[in-house]
C-alpha cells in the first residue's frame, strides 16, 4: 500500500511532538505525566510541528515558489498565530473561571473543571516550528 508521504511526514512530526511533551513536562514541571501525550498545549506545540512539517514537505516536493507552498505557508502562519492568540486566551479565561467557580457557594460547581491549557506560549510554538522544520527537511520523501 502506497501511503501519501506528506501525510506520513506530518503525522510523524505530530506524534513526535506529542511524545516529546513527556520529557519536556518532566524537565519543566518536575512531574512525570504520560497523559500529556493526549492533551493540547505544552512544549513543543504539536500543531506547529504538524503544519510546519507539511508546509516544508510541500515546498520540497512542489517547489518553494509554488502556489501550493504559498497556501501551506499562510495556513501554517494562521495555525501558529491562533495557537498563541485565541486558544491561549481561551485557556486563560478557563483558568479564571475555574477560580471563580471554586469560590462560588450558591451553586455546587466543584465537579466542573474547564480545560485551562488550550493554547501555547510563543516559546512552545517556536519549539513546534523548529521541530516541524527539522522533520520537514530531513524526512525522506
Amino acid at each position: 500500500m502506497n501511503f501519501n508521504k506528506l501525510i506520513e511526514l506530518s503525522l510523524f512530526a505530530l506524534i513526535l511532538a506529542q511524545l516529546l511533551k513527556v520529557p519536556f513536562g518532566f524537565f519543566i514541571n518536575k512531574e512525570l505525566r504520560l497523559s500529556i501525550i493526549f492533551e493540547t498545549g505544552g512544549m513543543p506545540s504539536s500543531h506547529s510541528a504538524y503544519i510546519t512539517s507539511l508546509a516544508i514537505g510541500i515546498g520540497r516536493t512542489e517547489g518553494f515558489k509554488s502556489p501550493i507552498f504559498a497556501l501551506a505557508f499562510v495556513i501554517a502562519s494562521i495555525v501558529m498565530y491562533d495557537a498563541m492568540g485565541v486558544r491561549r486566551a481561551a485557556g486563560q479565561h478557563a483558568k479564571f473561571l475555574n477560580i471563580l467557580m471554586s469560590s462560588q457557594n450558591k451553586i455546587d460547581l466543584s465537579n466542573v473543571k474547564l480545560k485551562e491549557i488550550l493554547g501555547h506560549t510563543p516559546v512552545e510554538v517556536l519549539g513546534g516550528l523548529l521541530l516541524g522544520l527539522l522533520i520537514g527537511f530531513i524526512y525522506p520523501l
